[in-house]
């Protein structure tokens, strides 16, 4: 018996840095859902194990793993409680990333919510459990293998973390983002350049951690509050320039934050800032809306409308590629979320 999902990573508008035990959010967070930036796992039982919880081998591209192994059975271990017939069985987990490994795309949220999708799936059909909120369950797993991955579990916006504005969220699990959005936002591009490829220098479990004690951590809390109240607000009327200038603040605060910590650390690189800088003169000369934000990382995802792809693409040719590891970028769109695949 197997069960193949795809699921996408995402990237956080309203950006969540900071959390308390078992994987609670300090503050809410908002991301839009991509589309061509997936995971592909496959969970096949293989037989019974001797061994107590689950005993599983993890394969990426057909090649046995076991380095990611550990922190797999950390997220395995954090919801063998609720594993049911799973238990005791012996697993093959095989994973296939759509894009570059170590190319700075979160490949923890797609790859944690693919597979907590593939467990839960799995579990619905060897007890006969009829789960009554399927994506709402599979969003509380994936988050306990990693919070952002809690958000890629919907599409085309996920929202995770409490927040007074919107009566269903949870700090437990995310949500699909029901309220107006504009039609500008619903096809909107992300144009992924690649400035780093490798492991970070800091993790971003290690980065949260270092909220615990940041002299600036509750004013950033309460901003990411006001934050998201004023996005949700912009998404509804359209307005792409407050869009812009909230999102890429939230970037630039984001890694504030990294650089004020005690202690600090610096994740962008000298060719992070020239993008950014190429960004603000290409948006001053042309007046196209087009923006950055940026993950815990190098990296620098561009922003943009559909309509002006052609232009923003002959832009980043022409200026952003030399900045660029070995000139790679990826081109990205808004997408719908998870989707179940039949082998």
């Amino acid at each position: 018996m197997q069960s193949t999902w795809r699921s996408p990573s995402n990237i956080a508008l309203v950006k969540y840095w900071g959390k308390y035990a078992n994987q609670i959010p300090a503050n809410p967070s908002i991301s839009f859902t991509l589309s061509q930036s997936y995971t592909q796992t496959t969970v096949s039982i293989v037989g019974d194990s001797d061994q107590a919880g689950i005993d599983f081998d993890l394969y990426l591209d057909g090649e046995l793993k076991p380095e990611f192994k550990e922190k797999v059975q950390q997220f395995l271990e954090r919801i063998k409680e609720e594993l049911g017939p799973l238990e005791g069985k012996k697993l093959k987990i095989e994973t296939h990333n759509s894009f570059p490994h170590s190319s700075g795309i979160a490949s923890s949220a797609s790859g944690m919510s693919a597979l907590a999708l593939c467990l839960l799936d799995l579990r619905s059909e060897i007890g006969k459990i009829k789960e009554l909120d399927f994506e709402r369950k599979a969003s509380e797993w994936a988050r306990l293998g990693s919070g952002s991955a809690s958000r890629s579990v919907y599409g085309p916006l996920g929202q995770w973390g409490e927040f007074s504005g919107i009566p269903e969220s949870s700090d437990e699990y995310a949500i699909p983002y029901q309220g107006e959005v504009a039609p500008v936002f619903q096809d909107f591009q992300d144009c992924i350049l690649l400035v780093e490829k490798g492991q970070k220098q800091v993790s971003s479990s290690a980065g949260h951690s270092l909220m615990n004690n940041h002299p600036f951590a509750k004013e950033r809390f309460k901003q990411a509050h006001r934050n998201l109240e004023e996005l949700l607000s912009i998404l509804a009327s359209g307005d792409i320039k407050a869009f812009g200038n909230l999102v890429e603040s939230e970037a630039l605060t984001l890694h504030a934050m990294m650089m004020s910590s005690n202690p600090y650390f610096i994740l962008m690189k000298p060719n992070t800032l020239q993008i950014i800088e190429a960004i603000w003169a290409f948006r001053k000369e042309t007046e196209i809306p087009a923006y950055f934000t940026l993950d815990a990382g190098a990296n620098v995802h561009l922003l943009f409308p559909k309509t002006f792809e052609q232009k923003v693409l002959d832009f980043v040719n022409r200026i952003i590629l030399p900045y660029l590891k070995n000139g790679e970028y990826i081109c990205d769109r808004v997408g719908q979320g998870p989707k179940k695949i039949s082998l």
